[in-house]
Order: structure tokens, then C-alpha cells, then sequence
């Protein structure tokens, strides 16, 4: 009953500062609000947490404290002393990788001989529908070269794992979501670069191979590690099976650096020197430090987890951050009318995923999950690749302003969808579900 009413207090306190924030704001005081601005989010997002109702808000609201912190005090977060915070962007991205990764193995493949229809349909949708409609948005609402170059490849990026999460919560068909993640995933290396080329290359130049390499450093690679990490730390898999899965992981290091060598035309040196390189850090590494982990925290899968979750949490929060900091002047100038867009390109996702789902006679969990899985993409992929485009304080404006903004939509729906039942019953999702109502 105590801690219900320190909740409520934090509550009355988040109202309470806001208000004043905002009689503040009539009066002109912009410039002086912050504190109030950050308390009140501060006392919203830990009041959240003490119902069940709002609870799965509380990170979201967090972001929101983190970006609106970074509004009024950009200096904090942009360069501390002659360091420039914008380059941990890329190691913290792949951080969350290697944390999705590692909860997942080759088993989550299984899916495309299980439910080849659904992943079909699934991952070609969200390929076209998000990539276009970016498109449209950026000619109809006359953004900036730049600034309609990040909405576009947002646009282009494949779906993040937070759909995983609104699935499961929306009572859709977790399986196939999660192979539609995988799936697409694993595709963007190739598809990502040529849709940028093609649809966003009368904005800004894009370079397909530069694009390529960058999002197998990024994504595939810290995956591999994540996926290799997973399998030494449960040893569940047969010593076959660890043999054949490890030798698929070491082709992929080679193609990873085969890509400098045909596009840039490196020497054998240099591209032995990559295989090395990449051995160590994505190979030899998270095997050694599975191992070790294991033995130091005695198998436990849960606290690993946690663990794990928490690295990628906040890793996505601090990207968000530095990005907002970095364009805090963009965002001032057409903050307001990418925020409407972003929205316009988020539900056009969910209502074409799943109309078209509906187009294919496709079951309704099916449907849900088709739509979670277009709606929602992986921002920091898009924030990632615009810092190694040099942009991030253009082109990585709508990743930063859409990825907040999914994971509220997303979760409303999903709580929406979480009270109407499907019809159809008996998935696997169905039954994890039920199970943990």
C-alpha cells in the first residue's frame, strides 16, 4: 500500500512540474524549463512503473527524458572534452546485436520450412511497402535532401526486434516473427544498400558496397557473435551440429572481408589481415567468454539474459541521445512536422502489413504479426549507417525520432490486440501466450 502511494506521488509530482513547465512556456521562459521538462518525465516514467497498466511504457517514456535532456543541454551529450561521443554509436549498435544474437540460434530458421508463406509474404512486404511509402512522405511533404534521405532509410533497414516483443504481446504468431527478423536481417547486407541507391540516390549519394561492408560490421557479424556466444554458453547442440554451425559462421567472417577486396580492390594481405581481425573479435571471443561465463555464473541463462537486455536498453537509449544532440538545430527547424511524419510512416506500415496479410487469406495472428513486422524497423541500424555516411546530424534525424515513437505505437497496439483473442488457436505463440496470462 507504501509503495502505491510513492507511485502516485510520482505521479502528482510529473503533473505537477509539467504545468508549471508549461505556464513557463506561455510566459517565454523556454529557455529555463529543462529541469522541470526532465524531472517531470523522470517522475512519469518511474510513476509508470507501479502499474501493470502503463508499465511497458517505462523505457519509452526514459528515451523521451534522455532526448528531451539532450534538447536543452546538447553540449552534455555531444563531445566530452576533444572526445566526440557520436563514435560510440557504432560499438554500442553492435553491442545490441550481439545481445539479439545471443538469444537466438539457427533453430529460429526453421520457420522459413515450417512457414515458407508467411516469411515470404512477410519479409517481401516489408521490403516494399516501408521503402515506398518513405518515399512518397519525402516528395509530399518536401523535406530536405538530406533530411528525406533518412526517412528513406528508415524506410530500407530491416524490421528491429522490438516487433518480436509487440508479437508476443499482441497475442500474434511469435515464431514467424521472429523468422521475418531473422530473415530480413540477414538480407539487409544485400537488399538494404540497393533499395538506398535506387530510391534515395537522387538525394544523396550512396555508395552500395560501402553500404554493404557496413552493415555486415554492424549487424551480421555481432549477430555471428551473439549466435556463437549462445550455443557455447547453453552447450545444447551436438558436437556435429557446433562443428557445421561454426564452419557456416567462419564463411560468413570471409565474405565480410571478401567485400573490400572485390570493391576497393584491396591486396591479399590486407584481406588476410580482416580475416584475423574479424576471427578474433567475432569468433574466438564470444567462444572463450561463453565459456567462461558459464563456468563463473554456473549456467545461469536468466541473469545472462538480463544481463544482456540491459547492455542493448541502454545502448539504444544513448544512441537516440547523441543523435538527438547532434541535430538538436535540425530538429528545431522540422522537429515538429518529422515527428507527424514519422507517425504517418509507422501506422501506413502496420495498416499495409496487414491488409496485405488479409489480401493473402493469411490467418489473423498471421496478419498481426505481418503488421508488427512492416510498422516496426531497426533504427539503430538507420543511426548507425548515418553516422558512417558522416550525416548522423541529418540523415540520422527520422531513425532517432522513429524509433521512440514505434515502440509507443507498437505497444498500444499490441496491448489493443492483447484483449481481442484470435480466432484461430493452437500456435505456439497461442500457447506461450495463454500460459503466461
Amino acid at each position: 500500500m507504501k509503495q502505491n502511494s510513492i507511485y502516485k506521488i510520482l505521479l502528482g509530482c510529473s503533473i505537477l512540474l509539467f504545468i508549471i513547465a508549461l505556464v513557463m512556456i506561455v510566459q517565454g521562459n523556454i529557455a529555463t524549463t529543462g529541469p522541470l521538462i526532465v524531472g517531470s518525465l523522470m517522475c512519469l516514467a518511474l510513476g509508470f512503473r507501479g502499474y501493470n497498466a502503463t508499465k511497458s511504457f517505462s523505457y519509452t517514456i526514459w528515451i523521451f527524458t534522455a532526448v528531451a535532456a539532450s534538447m536543452y543541454y546538447p553540449q552534455i551529450f555531444s563531445t566530452w572534452g576533444s572526445f566526440k561521443l557520436s563514435i560510440l554509436i557504432v560499438p554500442l549498435l553492435q553491442i545490441i546485436m550481439f545481445g539479439m544474437g545471443s538469444q537466438m540460434s539457427l533453430n529460429d530458421f526453421t520457420g522459413v520450412i515450417k512457414m515458407p508463406k508467411g516469411v515470404i509474404i512477410g519479409v517481401s512486404i516489408h521490403y516494399m511497402v516501408m521503402p515506398l511509402t518513405a518515399l512518397a512522405i519525402s516528395h509530399i511533404f518536401n523535406f530536405p535532401n538530406e533530411i528525406a534521405a533518412g526517412i528513406i532509410l528508415i524506410g530500407c533497414v530491416p524490421s528491429g526486434l522490438a516487433s518480436n516483443v509487440m508479437s508476443y504481446i499482441g497475442r500474434a504468431n511469435l515464431p514467424l516473427a521472429v523468422t521475418i527478423g531473422a530473415c530480413s536481417t540477414l538480407l539487409a547486407p544485400f537488399v538494404t544498400p540497393f533499395l538506398m541507391k535506387f530510391i534515395a540516390g537522387q538525394f544523396i549519394e550512396v555508395s552500395v558496397w560501402s553500404m554493404m561492408l557496413d552493415i555486415m560490421n554492424m549487424i551480421i557479424l555481432p549477430i555471428v557473435a551473439g549466435f556463437i556466444f549462445n550455443m557455447f554458453y547453453n552447450a545444447q547442440d551436438t558436437k556435429k551440429a557446433i562443428a557445421m554451425q561454426l564452419c557456416v559462421y567462419f564463411l560468413i567472417i570471409v565474405l565480410t572481408n571478401l567485400i573490400p577486396l572485390l570493391s576497393e580492390h584491396t591486396g591479399l594481405i590486407v584481406f588476410g589481415l580482416g580475416i584475423v581481425k574479424s576471427m578474433g573479435w567475432f569468433f574466438f571471443l564470444p567462444m572463450f567468454g561463453a565459456i567462461l561465463l558459464r563456468y563463473m555464473l554456473k549456467g545461469d541463462r536468466t541473469l545472462i539474459k538480463s544481463i544482456l537486455s540491459s547492455f542493448s536498453t541502454v545502448g539504444i537509449a544513448i544512441i537516440i541521445t547523441i543523435i538527438t544532440a547532434a541535430g538538436r538545430e535540425s530538429l528545431l527547424s522540422v522537429g515538429a512536422l518529422l515527428l507527424i511524419t514519422s507517425l504517418l510512416h509507422n501506422f501506413t506500415g502496420y495498416i499495409l502489413g496487414y491488409g496485405s496479410a488479409w489480401l493473402f487469406k493469411m490467418p489473423e495472428q498471421d496478419r498481426r504479426t505481418i503488421a508488427f513486422e512492416c510498422g516496426m524497423q531497426n533504427g539503430g541500424l538507420a543511426s548507425g549507417l548515418a553516422m558512417q555516411m558522416g550525416k548522423v546530424a541529418t540523415v540520422g534525424l527520422a531513425p532517432a525520432v522513429f524509433g521512440p515513437l514505434m515502440n509507443i505505437t507498437g505497444s498500444v497496439l499490441a496491448s489493443w490486440w492483447r484483449g481481442k483473442p484470435p480466432k484461430e488457436r493452437g500456435t505456439v505463440s497461442d500457447i506461450s501466450n495463454e500460459s503466461k496470462s
